[in-house]
């Protein structure tokens, strides 16, 4: 298994099996490192297996060229990934994921709220409205389980 880093260059089209880790990266825990910790544990050496981590270890969101830099990297990732893993945590409201989320709505995601995630219901319905059946994982490690088994050749 491969992580590649936001904003580390990564070669986009060459992987069958990457998927990028989108959710909060500000005011929130480091779910991505807890996220990569379970799918590795799940999938080991699986050398086919990368996961996109825009959670760079030092991001200063005052200066606009590493803002750019990371909203392009973002971007990038996000629209050339085989699989997205939407986590929305407790600790904030996640504007930029929200936005994710709906220029996703045709593609194949995985998504989970922590249950005291403050707009938790609004995901829940938008999703019941515009992708029927698709379920929302409410909680750590049901969201974690079904990431894994979307990951799965």
């Amino acid at each position: 298994m491969r992580v590649i880093t936001a904003p580390d260059g990564y070669p986009i089209g060459t992987y069958d099996r990457d998927y990028f880790l989108a959710g909060g990266i500000t005011g929130c825990p480091d779910w991505q490192a807890d996220a990569i910790k379970a799918i590795e544990e799940e999938f080991g050496e699986d050398e086919d297996l990368v996961l996109l981590n825009p959670r760079r270890p030092s991001f200063d969101v005052s200066n606009s060229d590493v803002s750019k830099e990371q909203i392009k990297w973002e971007w990038d990732m996000l629209c050339n990934a085989v699989g997205k893993l939407f986590w929305f945590p407790a600790e904030t409201v996640c504007p930029i994921t929200l936005f994710e989320l709906g220029t996703e709505l045709e593609y194949d995601f995985v998504v989970g709220c922590h249950p005291d995630y403050p707009r938790r219901f609004d995901v829940e319905y938008q999703l019941e409205l515009r992708r029927p059946g698709l379920k929302v994982h409410v909680g750590w490690d049901d969201f974690i389980t079904a990431s894994i088994n979307f990951m799965k050749p």
